[in-house]
């Protein structure tokens, strides 16, 4: 009768319960999990066959753990790899074991329910210890694991199956919540240059060995989370590395005094074994100092503290990253950096290049000094306050001027800004103007 699909489903059904003549019912599409793929390492089954069928292990029985095997490649009749182990399959005259073994991703099904008591002997995990840590013991946490980041290859049947599995727990009051996880988040994947897949077959495999050789880690591990967004599918770009290595290049500079660095890389050069030992030499930038921030520098730092933490929250790296550029850039234009924000940035930037953060705290700082067990800094608003704004000034419509106020005026000044401006009165002298419209913060 024209309603839409849905709500038509739900009548009909509604409907048939009503006459008893069915009932609503949930299907659900399981795919097929490969149990044909056997495995050594895969979950054995506690199940044994004798004359009379198969038969479960008792409790005493349990856990039952696979023999120690070699050779654990599938038999050549097809068996699987644990009918090589000969007397672990028999468990008595006329008993055999079961030699088949569930996908070896069976166990990450419940995996992260282990890893909450993982010392347990008696259980795979107490319901004090479930409850804590999945939420259900106060109300106002987040109910199953807070924070799910899977690769799209795992998207469908790895998430179905846990899913599925915890639900079947949750039926059985073994756990005590309906969903395994609050909130997922699939990475993308990183494609070869040719922007296909990765595959050895196409030659495309970009070796992690070779970049790390030529640019290091940190910028390996920067250029990664640089790439995009975290859930979509990116080609690699070796030039976009070395983008990432020269921002490091330019952090070390804002911090390092220049010559000593030239004076460093020669002795390496000559003494490529003296490595830490010619660290020491290196000299701060006579620009780095023991003074106090200016509120313009305040005021830069904690724009980067707010973005860089907020975006971190929302696992927004490449525009985190972005930020901690655009910091980089302003204070290698300051005649003094004070060491006090050298410091905070270093802890913001510690997550996305450990190793070239730590050795520069330790530099400011001296001795052995580590960023390791520093609080992370936090933003203050009141340093984020505009002293002054733009703003745009129309005439009829038209971009006319555009006026530097400050941000605390009241709207009959902001008028009469505006119609001082000298770019106006061309465009009104001699006519009489009968309107004007503030938009506060944007337009005149």
């Amino acid at each position: 009768d024209g309603l839409p699909t849905p709500e038509a489903k739900r009548t009909i059904t509604a409907w048939l319960e009503e006459k008893a003549l069915g009932q609503g019912m949930i299907n659900y599409k399981l795919r097929d999990w490969l149990f044909s793929r056997q495995r050594y390492w895969g979950e054995p089954f506690p199940i044994v066959w004798d004359e009379g069928g198969h038969v479960g292990l008792s409790e005493h029985d349990l856990p039952l753990t696979p023999p120690d095997l070699t050779d654990f490649k599938p038999t050549g009749a097809g068996d699987p790899p644990l009918a090589r182990a000969g007397d672990w399959c028999q468990a008595g005259e006329g008993i055999t074991r079961e030699t088949n073994t569930m996908p070896q991703w069976a166990g990450s099904c419940w995996y992260y329910l282990r890893y909450l008591d993982a010392q347990n002997c008696d259980r795979f995990v107490a319901e004090r210890a479930e409850r804590y840590w999945m939420g259900s013991a106060n109300d106002d946490a987040t109910l199953g694991v807070d924070l799910y980041v899977g690769g799209t290859e795992h998207a469908v049947l790895h998430l179905l199956y846990a899913r599925f599995w915890h639900k079947v727990l949750f039926d059985l009051d073994q756990v005590s919540t309906p969903e395994p996880f609050y909130k997922l988040v699939n990475q993308g994947l990183i494609l070869g240059e040719d922007g296909q897949k990765m595959s050895k077959s196409r030659g495309n495999v970009v070796n992690p060995d070779d970049i790390l050789n030529e640019f290091g880690s940190d910028a390996f591990r920067l250029y990664e989370m640089f790439m995009g967004p975290l859930e979509m599918v990116k080609p690699w770009n070796t030039k976009g590395v070395e983008g990432v290595y020269r921002f490091l290049g330019r952090v070390w500079r804002m911090l390092i005094d220049e010559q000593s660095e030239k004076e460093f890389e020669q002795q390496l050069t000559a003494s490529p074994d003296r490595g830490l030992e010619l660290l020491t030499a290196l000299k701060l930038d006579e620009a780095v100092g023991q003074v106090e921030a200016t509120p313009e520098q305040l005021k830069v730092l904690h724009i980067c503290i707010k973005k860089v933490t907020e975006d971190m929250e929302h696992l927004r790296f490449n525009t985190a990253i972005s930020a901690l550029m655009v910091f980089t850039n302003e204070a290698l234009n300051w005649d003094i950096r004070p060491v006090t924000v050298m410091n905070d940035f270093l802890l913001l930037l510690a997550p996305f290049a450990p190793h070239i953060a730590e050795e520069l705290y330790a530099k400011v700082n001296g001795g052995d000094s580590t960023l390791a067990y520093q609080p992370w800094p936090s933003h203050n608003d009141e340093y984020l306050i505009e002293s002054s704004i733009e703003m745009a000034v129309q005439v009829n419509g038209k971009v006319r001027d555009r006026i530097q106020i400050p941000a605390d005026i009241d709207e009959a000044a902001i008028k009469q800004l505006a119609l001082d401006s000298g770019n106006v009165k061309r465009h009104t002298d001699g006519k009489s103007v009968k309107k004007v419209i503030v938009i506060p913060g944007k337009l005149v």
